[in-house]
């Protein structure tokens, strides 16, 4: 049973930890929900050395959601391009297009509304509240369950799930100071990550990222990056296949994914991004 003390000397160390190794990063400067949401999806399971010239890089490029939702796919991918998951990058501008046409370009402030958004489940939703509106919403991620896993649940002997885990978000949430709190949350467990066997390999959620030399989502990357280098032209598939060292065979099924998540358009051997 975790009692009032637990709480309170959890709280402390968690902050006094965020007090001498808070992390600066781009999108922690700003609280504009565009921003934040940007940020979110290209987090999702890319490491944040590989987003932050990404992110600067896209923020330069598209400032705002009005901007986000006017561009073309091809240069949205372009600009993604070195990320993987493209889909996140469709995702993304299918949800700005949404709020733009929808909510007038102003982002909804419930966790409900931001979850209708393509692409947007329910920890973006949270992360968005949290980041960009300073809510005490309720919510978990890789480093906040390595956190909480660490602290309440080492002598477990099974599996830990988010259902275990979020009773404790809630109970232990700063709600004076919610954005702050889950930065340092998450900053800690990076920090637990990095000095200790990842403690969120005791979760149920946990999923040991696939290798991506060789497979599939690298020759989906590969077309995607030789179609963005002519922008809305095509290319074969053939084409595709001798300039990336690839079986065709391999492309031409890569392609068709693409072509069924509305990607990519194919007439013949030719594929081009979809306009």
């Amino acid at each position: 049973m975790v009692t009032g003390e637990d709480i309170d000397a959890f709280r402390q160390e968690v902050w006094d930890f965020y007090r001498e190794h808070a992390r600066s990063l781009p999108w922690r400067e700003t609280q504009e929900p565009y921003a934040v949401l940007v940020s979110e999806l290209m987090l999702q399971q890319t490491q944040v050395p590989r987003v932050i010239p990404k992110y600067e890089a896209w923020m330069e490029r598209f400032p705002d959601a009005h901007h986000l939702a006017q561009a073309s796919l091809a240069e949205v991918l372009t600009l993604w391009n070195g990320l993987g998951y493209n889909r996140r990058a469709v995702y993304l501008q299918k949800a700005v297009q949404e709020v733009c046409g929808r909510y007038g370009g102003v982002f909804p402030r419930s966790e409900a509304e931001l979850c209708t958004l393509p692409g947007v489940g329910p920890y973006t939703a949270g992360a968005v509240c949290a980041f960009a509106f300073d809510m005490p919403v309720v919510f978990v991620e890789t480093n906040i369950r390595s956190v909480f896993i660490h602290y309440f649940f080492t002598g477990a002997d099974k599996k830990i799930d988010d259902r275990d885990i979020l009773p404790l978000v809630r109970l232990t949430l700063d709600e004076e100071r919610p954005r702050a709190w889950y930065y340092a949350l998450m900053d800690l467990g990076a920090e637990l990550k990095r000095t200790l066997p990842n403690p969120s390999r005791k979760s149920n959620q946990y999923a040991k990222q696939s290798r991506f030399e060789g497979s599939f989502r690298q020759v989906r990357g590969a077309i995607l990056r030789q179609l963005a280098e002519v922008g809305n032209a095509s290319r074969t598939l053939s084409e595709i296949a001798v300039a990336e060292g690839i079986d065709v065979n391999r492309i031409r099924a890569a392609a068709e994914t693409l072509v069924r998540e509305g990607i990519l358009v194919q007439i013949g051997e030719s594929v081009r991004i979809k306009d």
